[in-house]
């Protein structure tokens, strides 16, 4: 209990934003449906129930969770800006890589899909990674913030692509459709 008290208030927000990057995130699934089906948002939430659509889950919220904080809140509490964006970029690419990792074990290992897993996958992976960018928060040096958030907005751009020209892999599959993207 101790140790949470000697956190400054950007990492404690980098916890409590867990479940708001949830339900950020699970509206990610149904935004694309719910706008008529628009090709726009599409670029952003997910378009089918592939595990790359769903992964864009996470891509936008954790993006504009650590952008928007920094921000609202860098010059108040003198945040430096390499550490954020290179933890920014850590906690983005964990739950992006670990999203099909998780998915494809339990589905796989166990041949069955349950949508309440599926939920709670989604739940672990922001986890792992807001956690894993706390980390690095508080113990690493960071690159140059241009270099991870050029990152960043790389991985953002790459998910646009693959909406509309996604590659035909298991990954980009839409099981229930037998298609691709939009």
């Amino acid at each position: 209990m101790g140790k949470y008290k000697k956190l400054s208030n950007p990492e404690k927000f980098i916890i409590i934003s867990i479940p708001l990057l949830f339900l950020f995130g699970s509206m990610f699934h149904f935004l694309y449906e719910l706008s008529g089906d628009s090709g726009i948002v599409g670029l952003f939430a997910a378009v089918n129930e592939s595990v790359w659509e769903h992964s864009k889950m996470i891509v936008l919220p954790v993006f504009l969770f650590w952008v928007i904080y920094y921000i609202a809140k860098g010059k108040k509490y003198s945040i430096d800006k390499n550490k954020w964006f290179t933890s920014a970029l850590v906690s983005l690419i964990t739950a992006l890589i670990a999203m099909p990792m998780i998915f494809y074990f339990y589905t796989e290992a166990f041949g069955v899909e349950f949508l309440v897993v599926d939920i709670i996958i989604l739940f672990l992976v922001l986890m792992f990674g807001q956690l894993l960018g706390l980390h690095f928060y508080k113990h690493s040096k960071g690159i140059k913030w241009q270099a991870a958030v050029f990152a960043m907005i790389l991985i953002i751009i790459v998910f646009m692509i693959f909406t509309y020209y996604p590659p035909h892999i298991p990954l980009f599959l839409d099981t229930p459709s037998g298609t691709y993207g939009i």
